[in-house]
Parts: structure tokens; C-alpha cells; sequence
């Protein structure tokens, strides 16, 4: 097959590779490969339509059940062994989340059983909410560094889990077919405070609750106000309850506490400790990994309600200190930079249109503002959808993420993204008209080009991973809180999958020219 396929090399650098995301419970919570002979016919057929890899999360709930460091990895090597023979990459993503509870989630895969055991002397070790409830589905980053898990800290943990992976998936690692590790980092594998679990009974477009009041948290909280010199202060007790909105609350409504000296500091501190929780994890990973021909990356949740409402009271509840005049992202972005980190932004097939209007959405403004952010950083960035599409809208909006300013005829342009993953791969994704429109979306994030087996035909030879740089000074964090300008989007994309809006070559030179001209 690659024998056959035919390039234009300057448009090849328009190339976005398309990964597709394998089932939930591809390995079952038993850690048994299942479903051998299905998925290899699947994965034929998307093989077939050109896509480059697949992205597949390999759970901690699952690996370390049995006890402390004893890590079974058979299941796993026997699914890469089949992805692998079908000629695709593949994206793993280090799981240290519970399986079920989110939205999308269908099967239900707890972390180990051995640590949960310990939350039932130390609840506290879960992340908890003003009310006192407790969110099982990952560590809170309070206990990042306490010696609670047989002597391990919870970063220990992870870092163990890395190294495993990597002695075990060596054979995988050097022959190229593992290309992407993706460190979870909170609740869904995002860089995130679970602070909308459905769980507790949130349902969109809630604003959801701060996840600070475990003893941990609630401790270096009070440090951190002590050293300030307001030993008074303390955690909100004013921002609402997991479906209110942001005007009913004391803390989000117009001139509310979030703007006060007390709120600006923890919100400060609240989206300062996830940052570090992020930097610390990464920089294992980057231990675990250096040397390897993989890119590392994490992924930062794309919450679109009340975007558009003065406080986010979504982003900030979830960690992220985003105002009109505060940038709550690039921070992060600078983060990964010094680990050589991708950053994998979510909602890229969201358009404003489609949400409900009391939800003050602004998810396209959203992915602007992030990916123009990261751009500025220097990193790559990654995406994918948040919610399955199979319609010609939500692949137009993917494809004009991922060249914001369209295809440029004489080599790369000038914003492209380093890769998209779809979610995910179904049944429902194999019917007939899904599965003519799917391939037309892989061919037009190819660039119209046929699929490429040489990533450094389009920028992308992977080079040995490189050792972190040094810490970022909180100060150098804070500077990239000021707001920029994102970049300029098109209104459409140039590569629709419908055919609508196709620019011929003229206008298609038009916009070139105004790409360069109109920065």
C-alpha cells in the first residue's frame, strides 16, 4: 500500500495525522484481550481508509490490581501486538483515573482496589467538596507527597507505573509503533479538579464545586494564608453547589468574592497547585521516558459553559483562573514547554450555534484562545472532539482547528496542529454513511494527500526525548497569565468533508496572501 501512494510534497506539509480512540474497555476491568478478532477487522478497515494510529488508555485500575508494583502488563502487550501488525501507531495514555462516572464513560474500571483501602481509614486522600463528599475517581494532588501507599507517594506511584510501562513496552517503544505517551493528570485523564462529577449529581451547564476541602488541601491552604499574612482567611464557603449559576452565588455574581484580594488569592493558590501537580507528574514522565523516540503530552479540558459570562465560573471551579483579563491556559502551556510536552485540548468540534444559549457557551472562542496561547509557547498542540460526531458540521469545525488559516499550496502553514484523535471507534462509526463520511474526514486532514508512513515528510520526525529543563520560577508562571490576542481563525474551513464553501485555487491564494499580510 505504501508503495502506491502518490504525494504533492508541499501540500504533504499540510499533513495533519488523525489517531481514532479505542474502546473503554478494550481490555476488560479483568485485564483480559477480549475482543481479538472484531477489533482486527475494525482496525483493518480503518487502516484502510488511511488513518495513522489509534490512542488507547491503559488503566492503573487494571495493571497494578493484584498489589503494590505487581504490574501485569500481559493483556496490554497482546492488544499492541494486533494494533501493531495493523500497520498503526500507537498513543497510550497513562490512566491513573477511575473508568466511569464522566460523560462518555460505559464501563467502569476503578483505580486499584489496594489503594481505595487506604481512603477507607484516610478519606481524605480523595478529592472533596465543601459539603464533605468524597470523589473516588482520582488521588487528590493534596497527597501528592505524602507517604501514605505502603510507603509510596501518590507521584512515586505514577512514577513506578511509567517505568514499568517502559521496561515492559520496550520491544513497542524502539520499533516506533508507541509514538505518544499521554500522562493523566485528574478526573478523565485531564488536568483538571473533578469539579463536575455526575456522580454527585451535576448536570451541564452547572458551574460546579472547588475540590479543596480535603485535610490535605485544606491544610497547605491555610499555610499558604498564614505566610500571607491572613491567617484569617478562609476556604470559600460562598460558591454555590454543584447546578447553580454563576448569578446565584455570592462568589461568581457581578463584583463577586472571585474578584476581592481574598479571592483572587485562592483562586491564585487553587490553579497554582494544579499546575505544580501537572509540572510534577510530567517531570516523572519525562524520567520515565527520556531517551525515547515518544513525544510526552497531557491532556487540558475544554469547558466551554459560561465562557462567555464574566466569571467562568466552570473554568475556575475546575482549576483553570481564566477571566477576560487573566489567561488561565498558556500558564500551562508554559508548564509543558520545559518537558517537551504536547498539550491535547478537547471540544475541537464544538461550534457556539449548537449550544443552549442560558449556558453562555463559547467553545470556538475557547479552542482560539488555548491553542493560540500554546502556539505562542512554542509547543505543539494535539486535540480531539469531546462528544461523538458523525456529521459533516462537527468535522468541518475539527478540520478548521486544525489549520486555523487553511492549507497553504507551497509548504506548511502557518497554524497547524500536531495531531487529532476522534472519538471514538464504535459500531455506530462502521455503519455505511458514517463510515463514507469518516473517510472523506481522514483524506481532508491529510490535505487531500494519500496516508504518509514518513512523519518526517510533515514535520514530525521524533527525535530521542529530551530531559526536562529546569523548574519555571512561579513569577515566569504568573507573567503568562497576561492576555494576548489570539490568532485569527477562518470562518470555514477550506477542506470541508461536505464539499460546501470549497475554495478554488484563487481564493485559495487569496487567503495566503492574507494570512501573510493580516497576522
Amino acid at each position: 500500500m505504501q508503495g502506491d501512494s502518490k504525494y504533492d510534497e508541499k501540500l504533504l506539509r499540510n499533513y495533519v495525522p488523525l489517531y481514532v480512540m479505542l474502546p473503554l474497555g478494550v481490555i476488560t476491568a479483568d485485564n483480559v484481550f477480549e475482543s481479538g478478532e472484531k477489533l482486527e477487522k475494525q482496525l483493518k478497515d480503518l487502516r484502510a481508509v488511511g488513518i495513522d494510529g489509534v490512542m488507547v488508555d491503559v488503566w492503573w485500575g487494571i495493571i497494578e490490581a493484584k498489589g503494590p508494583k505487581q504490574y501485569d502488563w500481559s493483556a496490554y502487550r497482546s492488544l499492541f501486538k494486533l494494533v501493531s501488525e495493523c500497520d498503526l501507531k500507537i498513543q497510550a495514555i497513562m490512566s491513573f483515573h477511575q473508568c466511569g462516572g464522566n460523560i462518555g464513560d460505559v464501563v467502569d474500571i476503578p483505580i486499584p482496589q489496594w489503594v481505595r483501602d487506604i481512603g477507607e481509614t484516610d478519606p481524605d486522600i480523595f478529592y472533596t467538596n465543601r459539603s464533605g463528599n468524597r470523589n473516588k475517581e482520582y488521588l487528590s494532588l493534596g497527597v501528592d507527597h505524602q507517604h501514605l501507599f505502603g510507603g509510596r507517594s501518590a507521584i512515586e506511584m505514577y512514577s513506578d507505573y511509567m517505568k514499568s510501562f517502559r521496561e515492559n513496552m520496550a520491544d513497542f517503544l524502539e520499533a516506533g509503533q508507541i509514538i505518544d505517551i499521554e500522562v493523566g493528570c485528574g478526573a478523565a485523564g485531564e488536568l483538571r479538579y473533578p469539579s463536575y462529577p455526575e456522580t454527585q449529581g451535576w448536570v451541564f451547564p452547572g458551574i460546579g464545586e472547588f475540590q479543596c476541602y480535603d485535610k490535605y488541601l485544606k491544610g497547605e491552604f491555610k499555610e499558604a494564608a498564614k505566610n500571607a499574612g491572613h491567617p484569617e482567611w478562609e476556604l470559600p464557603d460562598d460558591a454555590g453547589i454543584y447546578n447553580d449559576k454563576p448569578d446565584s452565588t455570592e462568589f461568581f455574581k457581578q463584583n463577586g468574592t472571585y474578584l476581592s484580594e481574598k479571592g483572587k488569592f485562592f483562586l491564585t493558590w487553587y490553579s497554582n497547585k494544579l499546575l505544580m501537580h501537572g509540572d510534577d507528574i510530567l517531570d516523572e514522565a519525562n524520567k520515565a521516558f527520556v531517551g525515547c523516540k515518544v513525544k510526552v503530552a497531557t491532556k487540558v479540558s475544554g469547558l466551554h459553559w459560561w465562557y462567555k459570562h464574566h466569571s467562568h465560573a466552570a473554568e475556575l471551579t475546575a482549576g483553570y483562573y481564566n477571566l477576560e483579563d487573566r489567561d488561565g491556559y498558556r500558564p500551562a502551556a508554559r508548564i509543558l514547554s520545559r518537558h517537551h510536552a504536547v498539550m491535547n485540548f478537547t471540544c475541537l468540534e464544538m461550534r457556539d450555534l449548537e449550544q443552549p444559549a442560558e449556558a453562555k457557551s463559547g467553545p470556538q472562542e475557547l479552542v482560539q484562545q488555548v491553542l493560540s496561547g500554546a502556539w505562542r509557547e512554542k509547543i505543539e498542540v494535539a486535540g480531539e472532539n469531546a462528544l461523538s460526531r458523525y456529521d459533516a458540521d462537527g468535522y468541518n469545525q475539527i478540520l478548521l482547528n486544525a489549520r486555523p488559516n487553511g492549507v497553504k499550496k507551497w509548504g506548511p502553514p502557518e497554524l497547524r496542529m500536531f495531531g487529532v484523535t476522534y472519538l471514538r471507534l464504535s459500531d455506530e462509526l462502521f455503519e455505511e454513511k458514517n463510515f463514507n463520511l469518516f473517510r472523506t474526514f481522514v483524506r481532508k486532514m491529510h490535505a487531500d494527500q494519500d496516508y504518509c508512513p514518513d512523519p518526517s515528510k510533515y514535520g514530525h520526525e521524533l527525535g530521542p526525548l529530551e530531559r526536562s529543563r529546569p523548574r519555571i520560577s512561579i513569577d515566569d508562571i504568573l507573567d503568562a497569565t497576561k492576555p494576548t490576542k489570539p490568532f485569527p481563525w477562518n470562518k470555514q474551513t477550506d477542506m470541508p468533508v461536505d464539499g460546501a464553501a470549497q475554495f478554488d485555487l484563487l481564493g485559495s491564494l487569496i487567503n495566503g496572501i492574507k494570512s501573510i499580510f493580516f497576522k
